[in-house]
């Protein structure tokens, strides 16, 4: 058999088996919810999504101020990239990390802490 003729074998096995692979793992996320999360951006977001969200003094005034609402820290949360070279994810006690994104056509940052048992929202800051 012509090595031409196996390689177009091989191939049609192996766009079938992903098309399979593609259908089963897209049901299965979409009956239980689960997500896949390999990348370092998308495991630090998955991780402060699941735990308590609290405030600092200052980002809850702005939300007392109605400059921040509920729906741009979500949107951080699951949106955000996380800038890894300006967080310090080197501490201990609370890990600090940098999310940033587009909200309003602005660039804007959100500082975050990463605590054993919460998450404490600590600034908001534009980048522009």
């Amino acid at each position: 058999m012509a090595f031409l003729k196996r390689l177009g074998f091989y191939l049609i096995g192996l766009s079938i088996g992903l098309v399979f692979l593609f259908f089963f793992l897209k049901k299965k996320s979409d009956e239980t919810g689960v997500s896949f999360c390999y990348l370092p951006n998308c495991r630090v977001l998955k991780e402060l999504r699941s735990k308590p969200l609290t405030y600092s003094k200052q980002i809850d005034q702005m939300v007392a101020d109605q400059t921040l609402d509920s729906l741009t820290i979500a949107y951080f949360m699951n949106e955000g990239d996380v800038n890894f070279k300006k967080s310090n994810i080197r501490n201990t006690t609370c890990k600090t990390y940098l999310i940033e994104g587009m909200v309003k056509e602005k660039l804007m940052a959100l500082t975050i802490k990463n605590c054993d048992s919460i998450v404490i929202i600590d600034n908001l800051q534009d980048l522009d």
